[in-house]
């Protein structure tokens, strides 16, 4: 993870691991150089045992993100934003692939790719100067990273197709009230409360909780049934596990438990 440019890496402890998006004075837009740098940090971290949560958090105070940088897309042909799109897919694909829960920690404006960065994370996370958009439609463009998408699960089609179609903002009592954000803290909490939900998360057999976002994940927009037999393979999976004997051994012995995360 050296010589990242446009993002950083922390590792505080604890099982968790924080990317802050680092392009401030550019409002942290999603350049082609961001992209590259979040699907590879993604993709290693997606492979790292010890990694339990991930937190995706923003340098500066004006926004979480913009969304794509624009400026850069102003000098592209139609070939390099076509080869740019396939760097944008792996970004996301990459993001949604992350087997760890993922946190967003908002403040300011969550835009376009911004807004589909929180999308795709399990929990947002949003201090009260939040905004989220998908404006795309306003520049002649539709949402490309998952945003019809994920507003579709998260918000359901009426509200989803609300925003796609204006490509209106959204500030936080509004986006609280859609189903944006699952926590709403004070301004210039986001990071701390984030990283303090993470530590909950982390908290918990690695085992399990990688098998219950599974089933949660891959039970959405399946029949009951379906996402009941998902939810037996989650199950099963934690059950044969070692953390599952740990965490009785702990429970009857009235201690903390010591995972052994496999």
């Amino acid at each position: 993870m050296t010589g990242l440019e446009t993002i950083r890496v922390a590792r505080p402890g604890g099982g968790i691991a924080e990317i802050t998006l680092d392009r401030p004075a550019a409002m942290n837009a999603v350049s082609s150089a961001m992209a590259a740098e979040l699907t590879g940090v993604c993709t290693e971290l997606a492979a790292a045992p010890e990694v339990r949560v991930v937190v995706f958090s923003a340098a500066g105070e004006r926004a979480f993100s913009a969304g794509a940088d624009l400026k850069e897309r102003a000098g592209l042909t139609d070939e390099d934003l076509l080869r740019q799109r396939h760097a944008i897919r792996g970004l996301f694909g990459a993001l949604l692939a992350l087997p760890q829960p993922a946190i967003a920690a908002v403040h300011g404006f969550a835009l376009g790719g911004g807004c589909e960065l929180a999308l795709s994370c399990d929990l947002v996370v949003a201090d009260e100067t939040a905004v989220f958009g998908l404006p795309e439609v306003t520049v002649g463009l539709v949402p490309g990273g998952g945003g019809t998408q994920l507003a579709l699960r998260r918000l359901g089609p009426g509200r989803a197709a609300d925003l796609v179609l204006t490509g209106r903002k959204v500030g936080i009592d509004e986006a609280e009230r859609l189903g944006l954000v699952d926590r709403r803290v004070p301004a210039g909490q986001d990071g701390t409360a984030a990283r303090e939900l993470a530590g909950q998360i982390a908290a918990n057999s690695p085992v399990a909780v990688r098998a219950a976002k599974r089933a949660l994940r891959h039970g959405w927009g399946v029949s009951l049934e379906t996402g009941l037999d998902v939810e037996d393979a989650a199950w099963r999976t934690a059950a044969a596990s070692p953390d599952r004997r740990e965490g009785i051994a702990a429970f009857t012995e009235k201690r903390k438990p010591a995972w052994p995360g496999r």
